[in-house]
């Protein structure tokens, strides 16, 4: 098994993965033409389009055992290339039963797929001692009509429930996860998308969440994807947060990026880009 784990103080961070999705570039970058690309190759997948991992980062913290994200949940069928988050977990030797809280870093589908199983219009928790804890803003706007279809499409199954089953935690601007982990509110692509900061022992980190969904909006800042809600927002939260780690150099767990998704955000002969960590 490869090396998936980075330690960031006391913080145990460990990479897992429901899957990886393959999309066409000018679909997902509709905004950015083909030739926009020119230079960039190296940013894309080898049939030339946008390959984007599934991760749940499952950390360890004060005692908790927490995720971070549930991917798109359960197999639609043998071909779906998505649906491996718990035998990932199985594979790690650690049990739903383990985790006491889900963190949504936002309620969108490839977020939240594992929190909820479903059972003959029966929901219950697929991490039964877990809280599950999300922005209230990305909370309210889960519910919104005018967004829910098309944005948030399996909340109504994955994430409303949860208030009902009293496993519903909201967070703001701030909330301290844990006394190492807090939030820090990073919106544009959802309303409430929150990242999460952690510092442990003299040494700090951050889950990125889906400020950036390919390692060319590094660089490319102003670069938004079809899922960014909020474009003008998601580019000034990627601008300010891709200079802040650049400054600071601490290591980015990030959700879409090649797996194991832990690197650092760096500049070398005038250019920022993304530096893997050796594991």
């Amino acid at each position: 098994m490869p090396n998936n784990k980075l330690r960031i103080g006391n913080v145990d961070i460990t990479s897992l993965s429901d899957g990886v999705l393959a999309f066409d570039l000018c679909n997902f970058f509709p905004d950015i033409p083909k030739e926009g690309w020119v230079g960039q190759e190296h940013h894309l997948s080898e049939s030339h389009g946008v390959s984007f991992n599934l991760a749940c980062f499952l950390i360890q913290s004060d005692g908790h055992t927490i995720a971070v994200d549930t991917g798109l949940g359960p197999k639609q069928d043998a071909t779906t290339p998505w649906g491996e988050l718990l035998d990932d977990f199985k594979a790690h030797g650690v049990r739903p039963e383990d985790v006491d809280m889900v963190v949504m870093t936002h309620a969108h589908r490839d977020h939240v797929g594992w929190n909820l199983l479903s059972q003959d219009g029966k929901y219950t928790p697929t991490f039964p001692n877990a809280e599950y804890l999300v922005s209230s803003t990305d909370w309210e706007a889960c519910h919104n009509p005018d967004l829910v279809a098309d944005r948030f499409p399996n909340a109504p199954e994955c994430v409303w429930p949860l208030e009902e089953l009293g496993v519903l935690e909201l967070m703001e601007d701030g909330h301290q996860i844990t006394s190492e982990i807090s939030t820090l509110a990073t919106p544009g692509h959802t309303p409430g998308h929150m990242s999460l900061l952690i510092s442990s022992q003299g040494e700090g980190g951050l889950v990125l969440g889906d400020v950036l969904h390919n390692t060319a909006q590094i660089e490319n800042t102003d670069w938004v994807s079809r899922a960014d809600i909020d474009p003008a927002q998601t580019r000034i939260t990627r601008k300010n947060l891709m200079e802040r780690l650049e400054r600071e150099g601490i290591p980015v767990a990030a959700v879409h990026l090649a797996k194991p998704g832990f690197g650092r955000i760096v500049r070398e002969n005038g250019r920022r880009f993304w530096q893997a960590i050796e594991l």
